[in-house]
């Protein structure tokens, strides 16, 4: 975990999101993201299948190299979402919400680190 982004109340698409906050990283900087994120420049997603066309076996095989390089992501994003507080209606004061996501991302990578030799 390299970056902690809270989100902001209301509405608010994934894309748009990542849209507003990569102008602090380097314009070279590569991102590795799911179906949602296509054709964006900086990110890598996997390749989506067609309307009444199947993907060939070299996209299949594609697909299979970034689902590998992206399930260590999938798993954190779970272990976030054991805590019910990024994926439910946050219903405390909505001050404290960034300041909760980064304790639970914190206890997340502090659990991690116990795994990683």
């Amino acid at each position: 975990m390299v970056d902690v982004v809270a989100g902001q109340p209301g509405p608010k698409s994934d894309i748009n999101l990542f849209r507003e906050t990569t102008k602090g990283f380097d314009s070279r900087q590569k991102f590795q993201a799911d179906k949602a994120y296509n054709g964006e420049k900086s990110i890598k997603t996997p390749k989506k299948k067609l309307k009444k066309r199947e993907l060939t076996l070299s996209e299949k095989q594609k697909n299979k190299e970034l689902a590998r390089e992206r399930i260590f992501v999938e798993h954190l994003i779970r272990l976030i979402k054991i805590f019910r507080v990024a994926q439910e209606r946050f219903r405390l004061n909505r001050n404290k919400y960034e300041q909760i996501i980064m304790t639970i991302c914190g206890l997340v990578r502090l659990r991690i680190g116990r795994f990683i030799f």
